[in-house]
């Protein structure tokens, strides 16, 4: 690609900018004095590795992207004062380097870089490769569909339909890490028994001997075969918890690292027994302590992982996994792999992409993967009102990084002490909780809502489970659709009404293309203020709202408020 000095470029290019570009250049001119820039169109200026871009907002301009985990902080606009960095850093929750704007503007590089927003302009720094800087779609749906189709395109393919379709069941909260057979088959038998329908069974953490010995636990596991046929009859689809660490001192991990497929110690210096081989393995620390870990940019280190898991499919009948701990900061202190010159982000990519063969699949942590078949679930909440209020905003910021198939964290939460003591629980937050859930593209229940609610209660959760499943075809339709659109499942209200003032709303969301979701997110809320585009809109009780309006309704416990407009965008 031919380059050229902002100086010599100046003249021939201001013909061809539109006049947010100008604006643009203009800030260079004078911030920088001298910009090296690669043109690519009209609409789009790439600019080289290392070089500091400045971009003034526009007055009423927003902006998504970055990091999932600051869905709750989004969108960023004149006000907004923040600063990341995406290297190594995807904060146990997706990551991209996307930056998108409700004006139709966005910026997107390859490789992570740092951005800030401060006193009304966004800066982009510490880059690592080329970073292409957008204009001209006008609109944040425009600026979506252009970014999507240059960078990252959606491959026609979606999960697993059930995940879709049907609820989900972590088994984490009710088993923590005592995964054993007896109560999981307990734990499933009452889901039906209570009148929640089947879906996908989720096996957490501690069913296997070890990590990086993949099999089952002989002690707590009789016939492991037997219990998964017995799922499979009752109904389920079978997940299996699995991660890239592997436990030292133990015959998997000598035999990994006698292969060379660990990542290794840069400092060769750790003084510990099983470290015989000729370069030492790393030693990570993580949340279950201290681990090697499967260097799969290494093919057969990739192979070897991606033999372990189909052992499980036709050995035992498992149907999938929950892909967790993947996180970027894992790799980050200058361990050595394969692909020496791999940062810490394409570590997780790596992990992502095994994912890519079994089609029932979760993930936490990504990093690059937006247009894949791959379920992203934002990191674990906890049973907070304040958290319950991230879950909106949350799974909004996921869509416009380019992950569709996106599930809000477990119902409740997901942080198990929090559910050893019934009289702690909040059951008004666990069902406002699943009503946040239901008309989201999943639906995930970990805590037992049986256990910890009132029958009236848990009445209304089972309510919203079914509510989930009749709705499942339609939100299947709408995966399928973003498969081959790349758009988001769950939409801001921006969206569609650009420039209606709607671009800070964090407590309702579209559905697809006509379906307004208006979950309560406040404590001893019994109505909330809806907002209503124009349209004739139709509610869950039958009424009628003719917009723009913004209306106060009735919201009781029991109630989810959703309205279909009548004619669709």
């Amino acid at each position: 690609m031919l380059e050229l000095g902002f100086g010599d470029l100046l003249p021939s290019v201001l013909f061809t900018m539109n006049t947010n570009y100008y604006k643009i250049f203009a800030f260079l001119f004078l911030s920088l004095g001298h910009a090296w820039i690669a043109p690519v169109s009209a609409d789009e200026l790439t600019y080289q590795e290392s070089q500091p871009i400045y971009i003034e907002l526009l007055p009423g301009e927003y902006w998504w992207g970055g990091l999932s985990v600051d869905g709750y902080r989004m969108p960023y606009g004149e006000a907004t004062e923040l600063g990341r960095n995406l290297y190594a850093n995807n904060q146990g929750n997706q990551a991209s380097p996307i930056l998108i704007s409700s004006k139709g503007r966005y910026v997107w590089s390859e490789m992570p870089y740092r951005y800030t927003f401060a006193e009304g302009v966004l800066s982009i720094d510490e880059t690592m490769d080329l970073v292409h800087v957008g204009d001209g779609a006008d609109t944040l749906a425009g600026a979506f569909k252009e970014v999507s189709a240059k960078y990252f395109p959606s491959n026609g393919e979606i999960p697993d339909p059930l995940l879709f379709t049907s609820p989900q069941y972590n088994t984490w909260i009710e088993l923590i890490y005592n995964q054993n057979e007896k109560d999981i088959r307990a734990y499933a038998a009452a889901i039906l028994s209570n009148g929640y329908p089947a879906g996908v069974m989720m096996i957490d953490d501690n069913w296997q001997q070890s990590y990086g010995d993949w099999e089952f636990r002989a002690d707590r596991f009789d016939d492991p075969k037997g219990m998964i046929r017995y799922l499979h009859e009752g109904g389920f689809k079978v997940m299996m918890w699995i991660c890239p660490f592997v436990t030292s001192d133990t015959e998997t991990f000598r035999h990994l690292a006698a292969e060379g497929m660990l990542h290794l110690d840069p400092e060769r210096t750790q003084k510990i027994l099983w470290a015989n081989t000729r370069n030492k393995a790393a030693v990570i620390r993580w949340w279950n302590g201290a681990s090697a870990m499967l260097d799969l940019s290494n093919p057969r280190a990739f192979a070897w992982m991606e033999g372990e898991l189909d052992h499980l499919v036709e050995e035992y009948g498992v149907d999938g996994f929950k892909f967790d701990a993947g996180d970027a900061k894992f790799y980050e202190s200058g361990v050595i792999s394969f692909e020496g010159d791999s940062i810490p982000n394409k570590h997780t990519e790596y992990f992502a992409k095994l994912g890519l063969k079994y089609p029932l699949n979760e993930y936490r942590a990504s990093w690059k993967m937006a247009g894949l078949p791959l379920a992203q679930r934002l990191r674990d909440k906890t049973p907070d009102w304040g958290d319950l209020k991230q879950l909106i905003p949350g799974m909004i910021a996921q869509g416009l990084m380019g992950y569709a198939y996106t599930c809000p964290d477990m119902i409740g939460g997901g942080e198990y002490q929090s559910f050893l003591k019934l009289d702690n629980i909040d059951q008004e937050l666990v069902v406002r909780s699943a009503q946040v859930h239901a008309l989201m593209p999943m639906m995930q229940f970990s805590v037992a809502p049986w256990r910890v609610l009132s029958p009236e209660n848990n009445e209304i959760c089972k309510k919203m489970a079914l509510l989930h499943e009749k709705f499942g075809e339609e939100i299947l339709a709408l995966a399928r659709r973003s498969s081959k659109t790349g758009e988001p499942i769950v939409k801001p209200m921006a969206w569609f009404w650009p420039d209606a003032g709607y671009e800070a709303i964090q407590d309702q969301f579209i559905l697809g293309n006509n379906l307004l979701v208006a979950p309560v997110v406040e404590n001893d809320a019994r109505s909330r203020k809806v907002v209503f585009p124009e349209g004739i809109w139709i509610g869950d009780d039958g009424s009628e709202v003719v917009g723009p309006a913004t209306i106060k309704i009735a919201a009781p416990l029991e109630r989810l408020p959703y309205f279909r407009l009548q004619v669709s965008k």
